[in-house]
């Protein structure tokens, strides 16, 4: 049987309540094993519900009064605090381990990011951290699980070194440190997001010394005539031997690396619509970076070279794509740097030796052209901004390092770079030609001299040779 609730006898009027005043009443409850006291209580605004204890823990009807009283005091002078109710406590979180997380975070991370680059990210994580790390939890990623990733890459790139030394075969390639780093950079990337996400306190994998280190990288490229000229000429004979069905554009897609700074991507996935022949300007629209998005001016030599090209492309997807595979796809980059770029320099190399000129040598890739682009416009007089705007560079560190080796050059080198760009008469490499007389050169240069800056013609067309303009007429009329 419960007792009637006992109102007790105490109002207080005040501070506690905003235009009601400060109440308390106390609940006396007769239970079978006792008696039980509490309040109800208007403070603040707000009702409250107090409980004080049971009898036989010696609560009276009058020490629950006493401590109702307290509680009114209290909230006259502002100090009462009402008890907060326990929270109930977070039901463990499930830890996911790393396979699962740099999935969830690539997943993401992938939209936001160019074809390319998810290339590259995904390459770097299924070939090389997933195999590590796929089954540890993220809490199970220390520094020290970090550095022994890091030596373990060293020695596994050690042992394929070793192998392919004692001549066998494996399919995967050595990694450089660079390489190696930059699989550490992504894994702090994930790991980063994973101290966001509160599963970490620190990252593991941020710092230099978690970095293999690097030496800096010899910044090769071309910037002598007589090696560009026989760059050139070497994929024009590759070019000419290759199989019927060979697209024969490397002599092509070489000159636009050099003559236009192309990126090997931006270079690969130029179309003929972005190619404005008779304005004397391609477009680049797929690029690295935002600056990378720019128009470049199309020198006389690679301006004839590319109408030559246009006027040998037989194929609908060889009138989409500059340079297309025989199956109207962009080509691979490795075959390219592979198929033309490596075998072009052998053979540059062995028209160099016969002209008693020092070779190209190892180490030439299509970057290595981007760079003797640069060096070309500085040879033309182009300043360094201009040649920043060419390239799509933000930064100008490039761009004055290679004008301040171009600005050694002398005059001879100089004017040999301007006739080679400009689309001058250029000895091709390795036919011996014979040298004329003095005076006979001295004769024919009189009459037949043609202009070193051999600008667009009123028509449009007064760059082409005039022994191929037959055939570019018909190439474009289509």
């Amino acid at each position: 049987m419960h007792a009637r609730p006992l109102r007790a006898e105490l109002v207080v009027i005040g501070a506690g309540a905003v235009g009601r005043p400060t109440t308390g009443q106390l609940i006396e409850r007769t239970r079978k094993h006792g008696r039980t006291y509490a309040a109800r209580i208007r403070a603040y605004g707000t009702r409250q519900y107090v409980t004080f204890g049971h009898s036989r823990d010696g609560w009276t009807r009058a020490k629950a009064e006493a401590e109702l009283a307290n509680i009114l005091a209290d909230v006259r002078r502002g100090l009462w605090v009402p008890d907060q109710p326990e929270p109930e406590p977070e039901a463990p979180r499930r830890e996911p381990n790393f396979h699962e997380f740099a999935s969830d975070w690539f997943d993401h991370a992938k939209r936001e990011l160019k074809p390319n680059t998810v290339a590259a990210y995904e390459y770097e994580i299924t070939h090389h951290l997933l195999p590590f790390f796929a089954e540890h939890r993220l809490s199970e990623i220390t520094i020290a699980e970090v550095d022994r990733y890091r030596h373990f890459k060293v020695r596994e790139r050690d042992a394929l070194r070793d192998a392919r030394e004692r001549g066998e075969a494996r399919k995967r390639r050595p990694l450089s440190n660079e390489t190696i780093n930059k699989t550490l950079t992504r894994l702090g990337q994930i790991l980063e997001v994973a101290v966001e996400y509160g599963y970490l306190d620190r990252n593991p994998a941020a710092g230099r010394r978690r970095r293999l280190r690097v030496a800096s990288p010899e910044r090769t490229y071309l910037d002598r005539a007589v090696q560009i000229a026989a760059l050139l000429e070497g994929a024009r004979r590759l070019d000419a031997a290759a199989r019927a069905g060979d697209l024969r554009q490397r002599k092509a897609m070489l000159s636009t690396l050099a003559f236009a700074g192309l990126r090997l991507g931006e270079l690969l996935a130029l179309r003929w619509e972005h190619v404005d022949l008779p304005g004397g300007r391609l477009r680049v629209g797929q690029a690295k970076t935002d600056a990378g998005v720019r128009s470049v001016d199309l020198v006389p030599a690679l301006r004839e070279e590319l109408t030559l090209h246009r006027a040998q492309a037989d194929s609908p997807a060889a009138k989409k794509l500059v340079f297309p595979t025989a199956g109207g796809e962009p080509e691979n980059p490795s075959n390219f740097r592979g198929r033309t770029v490596r075998r072009s320099v052998a053979m540059a190399d062995a028209l160099l030796s016969e002209q008693q000129e020092a070779p190209i040598g190892e180490g030439l890739t299509p970057r290595s052209l981007r760079r003797t682009f640069a060096s070309l416009l500085y040879a033309l007089g182009h300043d360094p901004v201009y040649v920043m705007q060419q390239m799509g560079h933000t930064d100008p560190k490039l761009a004055l390092r290679i004008y301040a080796q171009a600005m050694r050059r002398g005059d001879d080198e100089k004017a040999s770079l301007k006739a080679l760009v400009d689309g001058a008469d250029w000895a091709p490499m390795g036919t011996n030609r014979p040298e004329r007389p003095s005076a006979e050169r001295t004769s024919q240069t009189s009459t037949t001299k043609k202009p070193r800056h051999s600008g667009a013609s009123s028509d449009g067309r007064g760059w082409v040779r005039t022994s191929d303009l037959s055939r570019v007429r018909r190439a474009l009329s289509h």
